[in-house]
């Protein structure tokens, strides 16, 4: 049938399941949007306070779900308002379709008003790009996209199209299509990979399994368990990789790296062979790199080769998609004779009765805050995050037990993400709790997504871990820099209560430990946007610790100090 572009657009978006987008209109993308309109009982869209939230949302949406997710936006500022979502999504392998809508074509190269080559400015930052001048190429360039984002190592691609073909007199003939499934990525697997990598397991007296967010992506949680129980070895994980691994398990052994438990960190550095599942040797998992799990042969597990050597260097890799991998691993240790490891695994235990994470237990803390969300949602909820010390205490304190639980920006360390990533998370899995933690400085960046939540009454639970400082970044001047805090007090006259409730949510505020349990329960029970804000102390410290440069073998914590 001829569909006008806009048309067209949108019927590309419903083949391929798209049921919510996040974004914000403008002059290019108002013909996409007054088709949108009327579509309006098929696919849902949020209009988000920024742009950046609308990206955050999307991503968000995808890390909850594993689907594509998708937002929109219009020319110039509002394209470019996207950035940094993107970039987020791209660090993290999320997928996502962004999609926006420039000048006209004969108007390009012209410094229009609102022009700008959003494409161009993408360009390192997008798994691929398109740019749509033609009206024939609209549905083959989304069905591509769409392929793209979900394929092999997931990521975002953007997709800007010139105004004039979503004009609504140029029509062209559409064909529906049913989109292929994408099949896990295999081709790579070779079995004298597989099989040097169960020598290694079989011969190691020491092993350790290290989990990162390619486990998440590629929903491995069941092979990993067996895995695990197959090779007998202890378990840790990165940041995005949390909830993988359950982290209710005796043999979990917490998160590894900067703000990585002793355990863990001991643990790798001491471990005859490595086992690395979907990580790709972060700065903050390794510190120096070249004293990195030094007693180790390193075996690596990646969808993408270019990985493999970039930052560690292994001893054996197998490429593929995670779960296929440690389906055929599992086959083959089934049959396989594997060495004791009964003595080495008491060792890491001992070390765990050793090196508990603590905090301070007088006074209003960010880890007890974090425990008592763990307790009161019987560890169901999603967590989402904003970047700094709250972060790490999310990551240290709550334990995941299944993957898409923790929602946070690990290698792009987004400040102002999670609130966004919260309602698109809220949005894609509306049964479930979900709670943004956040400080102050974080929710300062993006908190009028706030009023995007009250206007369509998504029931997040904004949890301000309130230091009047920055205080990650405090931290590091308190350890490194001589205590000579350069602009990273905050100590001034902003209410998030009052704050929260102009924006149409509630408030509550919360100063004394026996508070919290209640703001909590009561915050679930509103069964609507709330703000708690958590006043701590501005000198409370996220350890253990790893400083710049060091061994994670170096891990100090406030008693070594």
């Amino acid at each position: 049938m001829l569909l006008s572009g806009s048309e067209i657009i949108i019927e590309c978006l419903k083949e391929q399941g798209v049921d919510t987008v996040f974004g914000y209109p403008g002059g290019t993308i108002l013909n996409v949007y007054d088709e949108l309109y009327k579509h309006s009982d098929e696919i849902r869209h949020i209009l988000t306070s920024h742009e950046q939230g609308a990206a955050h949302a999307a991503d968000g949406y995808a890390r909850a779900t594993g689907k594509v997710g998708v937002c929109m936006a219009t020319s110039g500022p509002g394209a470019t308002n996207l950035v940094t979502g993107i970039a987020t999504a791209y660090m993290d392998s999320i997928p996502m379709v962004a999609i926006t809508a420039n000048v006209g074509k004969s108007m390009i190269g012209k410094d229009s008003f609102q022009e700008i080559d959003i494409a161009g400015v993408t360009m390192p930052i997008t798994k691929h790009n398109f740019i749509v001048k033609d009206i024939k190429d609209i549905a083959p360039t989304l069905r591509r996209a769409f392929k793209i984002a979900k394929s092999g190592r997931p990521g975002p691609v953007l997709v800007d199209f010139t105004k004039d073909v979503t004009d609504p007199g140029n029509k062209y003939e559409y064909i529906k299509e049913t989109p292929e499934e994408i099949q896990p990525y295999t081709s790579q697997i070779k079995e004298e990979d597989l099989d040097l990598a169960v020598k290694y397991i079989c011969e190691s007296k020491k092993p350790f399994i290290f989990v990162g967010g390619g486990a998440i992506s590629s929903n491995c949680e069941e092979e990993l368990a067996r895995f695990v129980e197959l090779t007998g070895a202890p378990v840790c994980d990165s940041l995005m990789g949390k909830g993988a691994y359950d982290g209710r398990k005796d043999n979990y052994t917490g998160m590894l790296g900067m703000h990585g438990t002793k355990t863990s960190n001991f643990g790798v550095s001491k471990c005859d062979l490595l086992l690395v599942i979907g990580a790709r040797f972060s700065d903050r998992v390794t510190g120096n790199a070249k004293r990195f799990a030094s007693n180790a042969k390193i075996v690596q597990i990646d969808i993408d080769a270019a990985e493999v050597n970039k930052n560690v260097k292994t001893d054996a890799s197998i490429i593929g998609d995670a779960k296929e991998v440690l389906k055929r691993l599992n086959e083959k240790l089934e049959h396989a004779k594997i060495a004791d490891k009964s003595e080495w695994v008491a060792e890491v235990k001992e070390n765990m009765k050793k090196y508990p994470l603590t905090y301070h237990q007088e006074g209003l803390t960010g880890p007890y805050i974090i425990e008592q969300i763990y307790e009161i949602t019987g560890g169901d909820a999603i967590i989402s995050t904003e970047v700094g010390q709250h972060q790490m205490w999310a990551a240290q304190f709550y334990k995941y037990k299944e993957g898409r639980q923790l929602i946070t920006s690990g290698g792009l360390g987004t400040m102002g993400y999670g609130l966004g990533a919260a309602i698109g998370a809220k949005t894609a899995r509306p049964e479930k709790q979900v709670f943004n933690i956040a400080g102050d400085g974080c929710f300062r960046m993006n908190m009028n997504e706030i009023a995007t939540a009250a206007r369509y009454h998504i029931p997040v639970i904004q949890v301000v871990i309130n230091n009047h400082v920055l205080g990650m970044v405090r931290q590091w001047q308190t350890l490194f820099y001589g205590r000579r805090y350069s602009n990273t007090n905050l100590n001034d006259q902003v209410d998030f209560v009052k704050l929260a409730e102009a924006m149409g949510a509630a408030g509550i505020r919360v100063t004394k430990k026996e508070e919290v349990a209640d703001a909590i329960r009561k915050a679930m029970e509103l069964n609507g946007p709330v703000v708690i804000d958590c006043q701590i102390d501005s000198d409370d410290k996220v350890f253990p610790m790893v400083a710049p440069g060091a061994a994670i073998s170096e891990a100090f914590s406030e008693e070594d100090l």
